[in-house]
């Protein structure tokens, strides 16, 4: 045993519970390898227990018969809770099978904390609900078989964590480990260890006090009251470098490792044997827990269980997925919330049928605010008493109040700046043409005059921007029109610079709806009501494109119509300028939705889009005239109309001098990218992600597919369809279209047909 004669003190109201191995809470994890399982408590307002495995033997069907919890805790290969309703302690484990497992001499005994170690369990007696929850502490063993398997088990009254001083102490909190137990004395007595491996942690007197603790099989590591920062003592290899300067609410502890949930922004955040490229840093988590194989939690956002491998070694880790259901952030309580928490409402789910996800009405779950956002997003709301802070998408940032979290201040003082060089721009730029034009007038009159007079009117496209000639410029032509157009046979129509000009506000930065190496897009909206996007070139793009090479590919664009790629409107080709107008996109990009934490979407809406993008790709390859290949596809080149359709965008028209093979080989290019495309629709992954091991989507995807586990891709921030079948056969059409030789890769127009067929199905409800 071994006693501190310092205050160590855990408070009785926890912001966030310690929650994992050796400790208790809404989520736990039981140690085993392969016969591993995690329990979490139900959001249903039922407090149902909710299990899966590790391996696809042990499957839901092995745990239909456990009762309501209140909270949980696991050991090797076993799990234990308190009852919902009786405050009764129960285990079980992997089969489900729990009658053995408490000894009867504590069957009957009511326990107000429960902390099961390597293969022990000790209990703290008192009512779960009551605000008085100290007590005396009760031990007993997990017996393994000969075998050591979780299918074997017994329990006993134990002799090994019997002590007699101990057994005279009233405890308010402890936490097990593999041969200890640690406990707060009740009335500040102090923390005591106990069992026969308690002297390896090595504790010696502490006058820190800690809001919440947790222990791996050897170690035991706490959150600080004042710093919020970790401490750990035991065995160095399991907790080597903890994360310094950084505040935790929440800790788990693992066989080797430990993960804890920051208090600024609830990202996990391990350490120890842990590969930390798995750790998902798309959400926050409410509770987390840990085995030595794998981890699990539930989310902040929507209170869907999230896993991850710890994956130690380089040998490839099971694939299991939990069950999509959702889970309680927290374990119910009857004390009023501190401040710093705020109380968990379930109408915030938008589940109408969900009131409470306690089983008793005047109960509640009092959860840590949290302070600050993960990276690309800023903090919009603060905290209130009943509900949480609130993050917002940068790309939703409007005004300066989020530019410096957000990274735009350098940008919009650059904006500034550019705005400030337009106006002396401006300003001097007539003068500086005028006598430019002059000067260029002058050296080439001579030139110009014998051309004409040798060789007559040059006769110009007259389809789409056929210029006049120069007889009808000098009767009835615009003097404001430098390249003189007649209208597209098409929809499209000539624009006036003025006109476009009055749409975009002047082309101001507000209205930019985008920007890259062709120029600006601005949103604009045209004198009768239409909203339009304008393609704007820069300066570069003018110099370097030849304008031959433009009217061509305007020629191209006019001709260009189908309900699957963004239509071109019109243009404008006045002072030089050369716009073009497109139809305007109101639901942005498929990447904005997929990956900049945009309106999420449904798997219904992900196969219409990727069939849709199909046939987009498939008009421009085998239908336009001449076919046109796009060399760019991605998700930020798809774009999303007003009913959610698919348009392909940005595709270049310089592609008709191209030889049969060479044109083949290029589409088959354009195929491989929709393959990403595709990959990316299905896993929610972007095509390359340093968060990532390995970062590259098709190096990751593949090998998963050509092994029978496509499931393992499959978006886990979407809630799964009943029938999966339609999205295992996405898996297999962007495994074809990734192959690595090009003659392997099927054409874009057999993708489109299976990707019609599958839509057709309708096997998603």
């Amino acid at each position: 045993m071994l006693s501190l004669s310092s205050l160590f003190l855990f408070f009785l109201s926890l912001p966030i519970s310690a929650y994992g191995f050796g400790s208790m809470g809404p989520i736990s994890a039981a140690f085993g390898g392969d016969e591993a399982f995690f329990c979490a408590i139900d959001a249903s307002g039922k407090q149902a227990v909710i299990c899966w495995g590790m391996s696809a033997e042990l499957t839901s069907q092995n745990f239909t018969t456990i009762p309501p919890m209140a909270a949980l805790s696991g050991g090797q290969g076993f799990m234990c809770g308190i009852l919902a309703n009786t405050s009764l302690p129960y285990c079980w484990d992997s089969q489900g099978t729990g009658n053995d497992l408490v000894p009867s001499l504590y069957k009957n005994n009511n326990y107000s904390h429960i902390a099961a170690g390597k293969n022990h369990v000790c209990a703290i007696r008192g009512d779960y609900y009551s605000q008085i929850t100290s007590g005396f502490v009760d031990c007993w063993d997990i017996v393994h078989g000969s075998k050591s398997s979780s299918t074997n088990l017994s329990s006993k009254q134990s002799t090994l964590f019997f002590d007699q001083y101990v057994s005279g102490l009233m405890f308010d909190k402890i936490v097990s480990g593999d041969g200890f137990t640690c406990g707060v004395v009740k009335d500040d007595g102090g923390l005591i260890c106990w069992g026969p491996k308690s002297s390896k942690l090595g504790i010696s007197t502490i006058s820190d006090d800690f809001i919440a603790m947790s222990s791996s099989m050897s170690s035991l590591c706490g959150i600080e009251q004042v710093s919020g920062e970790i401490k750990c003592w035991g065995e160095k290899k399991s907790y080597p470098d903890p994360p310094w300067g950084v505040r935790f609410d929440a800790l788990t502890g693992g066989s080797r490792h430990f993960c804890g949930i920051r208090a600024d922004n609830h990202l996990i955040e391990c350490w120890g044997g842990f590969n930390s490229s798995s750790i998902p840093k798309k959400s926050g988590f409410f509770a987390i827990a840990t085995s030595d194989v794998a981890a699990c939690g539930i989310r902040e956002d929507d209170l869907v269980l999230d896993c991850w491998f710890v994956n130690q070694t380089n040998i490839a880790p099971p694939e299991f997925n939990p069950p999509l259901q959702l889970c309680s952030p927290g374990l119910c309580t009857s004390r009023s919330c501190d401040e710093g928490e705020f109380t968990f409402n379930a109408s915030a789910l938008n589940e109408p049928e969900l009131v409470n996800v306690c089983i008793i009405e005047d109960l509640h779950i009092c959860s840590s605010c949290g302070t600050n956002c993960s990276s690309g997003y800023f903090l919009s709301s603060p905290c209130t008493e009943n509900s949480d802070r609130v993050c917002t998408s940068c790309s939703l940032c409007q005004n300066s109040s989020c530019w410096g979290v957000c990274g735009l201040e350098k940008v919009e003082m650059k904006k500034k700046h550019q705005h400030q060089m337009q106006k002396i721009v401006l300003i001097l730029g007539p003068s500086i043409a005028g006598f430019l034009l002059i000067l260029i007038g002058w050296c080439l009159f001579p030139y110009l005059y014998f051309f004409k007079a040798k060789d007559g009117p040059t006769k110009q496209f007259r389809s789409c921007i056929g210029k006049k000639d120069p007889e009808t410029d000098a009767k009835d032509g615009d003097p404001n029109l430098s390249i003189p157009v007649a209208e597209c046979p098409g929809e499209a129509q000539i624009f006036r610079l003025s006109e476009l000009k009055d749409a975009t506000n002047g082309f101001k930065e507000f209205n930019e709806l985008g920007r890259g190496s062709y120029g600006f897009v601005y949103k604009a909206l045209l004198t009768d009501g239409q909203q339009v996007a304008v393609k704007r070139a820069n300066a570069a793009t003018i110099i370097h494109t030849n304008i031959r090479d433009f009217e061509m590919e305007l020629e191209i664009l006019c001709n260009m119509r189908h309900s699957n790629i963004v239509n071109l409107l019109g243009y404008c080709t006045e002072m030089g300028e050369r716009l073009l107008v497109y139809e305007y996109m109101s639901h942005g990009t498929l990447h904005d939705h997929l990956h900049n934490g945009f309106t999420p979407l449904s798997w219904t809406f992900r196969l219409r889009i990727a069939m849709q993008a199909a046939k987009g790709l498939e008009y421009l390859h085998m239908e336009a005239n001449p076919p046109v290949v796009h060399r760019d596809v991605k998700t930020s080149n798809i774009l999303l109309d007003s009913d959610w359709g698919a348009r392909i965008s940005d595709f270049g028209c310089s592609n008709n001098n191209n030889n049969d093979k060479d044109l083949s080989e290029d589409m088959r290019s354009d195929v491989y990218n929709f393959g990403i495309v595709l990959l990316e629709i299905l896993s929610g992954r972007k095509a390359h992600d340093v968060d990532y091991s390995p970062p590259d989507i098709v190096e990751w995807a593949v090998p998963l597919i050509r092994k029978g586990k496509a499931a393992a891709l499959i978006d886990r921030y979407v809630a799964l369809p009943r029938n999966v079948e339609p999205l295992l056969k996405l898996a297999d059409i962007a495994e074809f279209a990734v192959r690595e030789n090009p003659s392997d890769r099927p054409t874009i127009s057999t993708i489109a047909d299976s990707l019609e067929q599958i839509v057709k199905e309708g096997l998603l409800i």
